[in-house]
């Protein structure tokens, strides 16, 4: 297939923008895949902040990450990522942030991410990022909560100001059993107006 997948076309904004030294936001780590890509991408001089509210995500993702030697680089907080302001050191900046949204793959599926807190977060990570940054919505929505968040993102995102942001939504509009897709929002350099 030469149209890229759902997690792939994600991973290539990422690459794009991400440089060494940089710090970034994995607000969902669940297996820890995105946060392992994220260390890779900003090497042993940049920073992944990862947040999750499951020990089983966090254990998880520790042994991802010493296996594949990045784990220096990563700060894993059983947190909410709705908490993420208060929890990061202050006046960080970050380059970028990956959402997953719905439950952990292969755990409790009664345990998803919720419209309030993520809006929360989702608002935070926007806070904190560089002009060029990027925060990147991956929503699952085939189940009851996935599909009341997924209606209260796209009215925060369509909501968002156009001089202050970019908002792309990349979807496969023709497959079954909802398949997930990606909103991505990008912070936009503000112009000053000019005096006449």
């Amino acid at each position: 297939m030469n149209l890229k997948s759902i997690l792939p076309f994600s991973h290539d904004l990422l690459t794009r923008i991400i440089l060494p030294g940089d710090t970034v936001i994995d607000a969902t780590i669940g297996n820890g895949h995105d946060t392992a890509f994220l260390a890779d991408l900003v090497g042993v001089n940049g920073h992944v902040f990862g947040f999750d509210i499951q020990q089983e995500a966090i254990d998880t993702t520790t042994q991802l990450l010493t296996e594949k030697h990045v784990a220096d680089q990563v700060t894993l907080l059983r947190e909410s990522h709705a908490n993420m302001a208060e929890l990061l050191p202050q006046q960080t900046e970050i380059k970028a942030a990956i959402f997953n949204l719905g439950y952990l793959p292969g755990g409790d599926k009664t345990i998803t991410t919720l419209a309030g807190s993520t809006l929360k977060a989702i608002d935070a990570a926007l806070s904190l990022l560089t002009v060029g940054g990027i925060v990147i919505l991956v929503i699952y929505h085939g189940h009851p909560e996935g599909q009341t968040e997924k209606s209260a993102v796209l009215h925060y995102a369509e909501a968002l100001s156009q001089e202050q942001f970019h908002v792309l939504e990349y979807r496969f509009i023709n497959q079954r059993n909802n398949p997930p897709f990606v909103i991505a929002i990008e912070k936009r350099q503000i112009k000053p107006v000019s005096a006449k």
